[in-house]
């Protein structure tokens, strides 16, 4: 039973990993039928994200609110209502809403997921959770590239999405089968002030920072965006401090040292690791004439490494602790990002797949352990609102990363003045995210050696 719960967690984001990662491969195709370019449809895989970042912080009030499992279901339902529409799209229009509402479906399946396994899982138990949680998770993106490369060849575009209609339903029947019930929380209140603000100040982060990183639309709009999202941010900050029960309960971040540490330092981590999608991809095809296959094939090294660690997170924390393991996954994470901007013809395509293997490896070690870390000190009465503000700062600090290789690869252009980024731009974008994957281990320094080990079962060393 303890395995059961957190696969049938699992498929709600194994359906929305692989349903991102179908679409990326897929947009020429569908961009041709619907009558648009690539690039403008770019605004619809936009409008999914910040879906994400508008209705995440809500996820957790709805969830104590209305009952975790009932809004668990309900999420997959939404997210199957837009694939539906998404396979019915016809126009650039009708495909971006249908993408935002495939969105308020994805915000609340995949923290009220983790919410649900917090909740259904003792302390001891909850790095083992996690680690089945994530597990099928990781398959999406491996198998989902090859089937929409598949789809789009060989059959209608429109079946990436109908596909998402059979595992929702299977999900569905799962989670109202094995997933246990827990009771609503009393008393929630519904902080919509909040809401307008924390939505506006996420969405403005995330859609002006991928405007600024892929400019479907002028940059200096995105710059504008990203701008405005800080100043509502900074709106809702001030609410919040004047408001019993935020919709985002910053004060958990003064009174949980593991909740703080864990968005902190994770904030960090994702900020340089979430630069490698957008920069490995550009670099093999642009710098050594991969093919997009070819390329594709050597990242998949990445998920073998992480799928890897999953078997040995839980002994692995047990041995060193989360303050160790996150210290040094993070060194070991920055250094091996940084090391593939130094990616040479010389080098052979194996060298560089088991670098990619190790980096996925450690990656995958911190990521497991910050997800359960974070809850260690945290209230039970206030999971949901932990949940809620790692989903959010995860999404604020992915597009952060994205944003933050552009604007390098970008500077490198304009100074080069060729048009096109050289192998010396790619270096310096990998090692500036390295260097910002390694910052993350300050976030953790401080913290006592057996912090958490009521989750990792760790003991210090008398000394």
């Amino acid at each position: 039973m303890k395995r059961i719960v957190p696969l049938v967690l699992a498929v709600a984001l194994f359906m929305e990993n692989m349903d991102s990662t179908v679409i990326a491969t897929s947009l020429a195709t569908i961009a041709r039928d619907i009558g648009t370019s690539p690039i403008a449809l770019k605004l619809a895989l936009t409008s999914y994200y910040v879906s994400l970042a508008i209705f995440i912080p809500i996820s957790g009030r709805m969830a104590d609110r209305l009952g975790a499992k009932l809004v668990f279901q309900g999420a997959i339902a939404v997210f199957m209502l837009g694939s539906l529409a998404c396979a019915f799209a016809n126009s650039l229009e009708s495909f971006v809403l249908a993408r935002f509402l495939q969105g308020m479906g994805g915000a609340m399946m995949t923290p009220v997921g983790r919410l649900l396994l917090v909740r259904a899982s003792s302390k001891s138990d909850l790095v083992g959770a996690m680690t089945w949680f994530s597990i099928p998770a990781m398959i999406g993106p491996l198998v989902g590239p090859p089937i929409g490369g598949a789809i789009a060849t060989y059959a209608d575009w429109r079946w990436i999405f109908l596909i998402n209609l059979p595992i929702g339903a299977i999900g569905i029947l799962l989670a109202r089968r094995f997933l246990p019930h827990i009771d609503p929380i009393r008393g929630v209140a519904f902080d919509w002030p909040g809401f307008a603000l924390s939505g506006l100040a996420c969405a403005g982060l995330v859609f002006g920072l991928s405007v600024v990183s892929l400019p479907a639309l002028p940059p200096v709009m995105g710059a504008g965006l990203a701008g405005l999202g800080l100043v509502f941010a900074a709106l809702y900050v001030r609410h919040a401090r004047r408001t019993k029960t935020p919709v985002l309960d910053l004060g958990l971040l003064g009174t949980a040292p593991s909740l703080r540490a864990s968005v902190i330092g994770g904030a960090l981590f994702r900020i340089g690791t979430g630069a490698q999608p957008f920069l490995l991809p550009l670099m093999l095809q642009l710098g050594f004439g991969f093919t997009p296959l070819q390329s594709g094939l050597v990242t998949a090294s990445t998920v073998g490494g992480a799928m890897a660690m999953k078997f040995l997170a839980r002994p692995m924390l047990k041995r060193f602790g989360f303050r160790g393991a996150l210290v040094h996954t993070s060194i070991v994470g920055g250094l091996s990002l940084a090391a593939i901007g130094l990616y040479r013809p010389e080098w052979t395509v194996p060298a560089l797949m088991l670098l990619l293997l190790v980096g996925g490896f450690f990656r995958s070690l911190f990521f497991t352990g910050v997800n359960a870390f974070a809850f260690a000190d945290v209230p039970g009465s206030k999971a949901g609102d932990a949940t809620a503000m790692l989903a959010a700062f995860q999404q604020v600090s992915i597009a952060m990363g994205v944003a933050l290789a552009g604007g390098i690869l970008e500077a490198g252009i304009v100074i080069g003045g060729t048009g096109e980024a050289a192998l010396i731009d790619f270096t310096i974008a990998f090692a500036v995210a390295g260097l910002v994957t390694c910052s993350a281990l300050f976030a953790f320094l401080r913290l006592p050696a057996t912090a958490g080990a009521e989750l990792s079962g760790h003991r210090a060393p008398a000394e």
